[in-house]
């Protein structure tokens, strides 16, 4: 396909009140997995890649077992997903994701956001159909014959597979996940990833310019500083 796949990341937060609401975050989205899913790892396997992306951003065990522990004792907020759809400085596609126990608050927050960035949101639809939803899996490894071959043997319906400075990485469709996963640690052993993760895929890139790009980052500023926010995607190209 000849696309590479820019690896978006929360960034290691430098003060208290940043790392506080990643901890936020992630207690709010395995709190509803482990309510609607169950709260065995082994069992839920949403539940488990939430929990293993947890700790590799370094969230605390106790973030983890607190979240479970209150989907398992019956109280708590219900917590819905709501999408939001739109296009954002420079005209870029965005797809905002939250988990919200308050549809009109979210929505008023996250509309701000595109009204004081001189963005547009969109009806639902408006832009997710120019998106992949994926998963994406990377590890260190040249040879990617033999990545596809033992993807192909497992029956796993992969999408692509990338080589580049030493990494591979496979993309298949979001459900396959665990099945690429699998694949993957029985064909090579303990592998160490370096993403694993179900994201959306642009299927164009644009670049922003000009004073789009301040707006860009405040845009995106701005939605981090959503509670209710938990993930965004966009088609903006790196232009480092």
């Amino acid at each position: 396909m000849g696309r590479s796949f820019e690896v978006r990341k929360l960034s290691m937060a430098k003060t208290a009140a940043a790392k506080t609401k990643v901890y936020s975050k992630y207690g709010k989205e395995i709190y509803v997995s482990a309510k609607n899913g169950g709260p065995d790892p082994d069992a839920n396997l949403s539940l488990r890649r939430l929990i293993d992306k947890a700790k590799k951003d370094q969230v605390p065990a106790h973030v983890i077992e607190k979240a479970i522990d209150k989907a398992t004792g019956g109280a708590g907020e219900d917590y819905a997903p709501a999408r939001y759809e739109g296009f954002g400085p420079g005209n870029c596609m965005v797809i905002v994701d939250c988990l919200t126990d308050n549809g009109n608050r979210t929505f008023t927050e996250v509309r701000q956001c595109f009204v004081k960035t001189d963005s547009k949101i969109g009806a639902p639809g408006a832009v997710a159909h120019m998106f992949d939803h994926q998963a994406v899996l990377a590890f260190e490894g040249d040879d990617e014959d033999a990545v596809l071959e033992a993807l192909m043997m497992a029956d796993v319906d992969v999408t692509d597979v990338e080589v580049e400075d030493g990494t591979v990485t496979v993309f298949a469709p979001h459900t396959e996940f665990f099945k690429t996963k699998t694949a993957l640690v029985e064909a090579f052993g303990d592998i160490k990833f370096s993403v694993e993760e179900i994201t959306f895929i642009p299927q164009t890139y644009t670049t922003v310019e000009g004073e789009d790009v301040a707006r860009l980052e405040k845009f995106l500023a701005m939605l981090e500083d959503c509670d209710d926010v938990q993930q965004v995607y966009h088609n903006v190209e790196s232009q480092d």
